[in-house]
């Protein structure tokens, strides 16, 4: 397989994008739009969907995944909750973990917004950092 075809039957596999042509606006409009819910839900999606589309290409590029692999991602990548799902495991996961993503091998659950421990004031999420 090519890599415009694998690219195609990932943008296939990921339904319609109502993407629509955008007239010249003014600034007010510009400000309007990018504060518009529905405008952060789709551009949202879309960077979800360049994410899924540049992981799956890498992965059967490097053989990590088959062509007919790309099948198993299918429910996935056709609703826009499965997307965010999977796009969060890609990007906290490298392409030779492809195969082993949750959502492939199960049911795509719903991501659940984390909460601050109770008790703990001003304490924040930290990385430490490995030398």
């Amino acid at each position: 397989m090519h890599l415009d075809e694998i690219v195609d039957w990932i943008d296939q596999a990921f339904g319609d994008s109502t993407q629509e042509c955008l007239v010249p606006l003014s600034d007010e409009s510009v400000r309007g739009l990018l504060r518009d819910d529905a405008f952060q839900r789709y551009f949202r999606d879309e960077v979800n969907r360049q994410i899924i589309r540049d992981y799956l290409t890498n992965a059967v590029v490097l053989g990590v995944i088959s062509e007919t692999g790309l099948l198993a991602f299918a429910p996935q990548v056709g609703s826009e909750e499965g997307r965010a799902t999977l796009a969060l495991y890609m990007l906290m996961s490298s392409v030779e973990d492809a195969r082993d993503l949750p959502p492939v091998s199960g049911e795509v659950e719903s991501l659940q917004p984390l909460q601050p421990q109770p008790g703990v004031p001003g304490d924040r999420s930290h990385i430490k950092l490995v030398p």
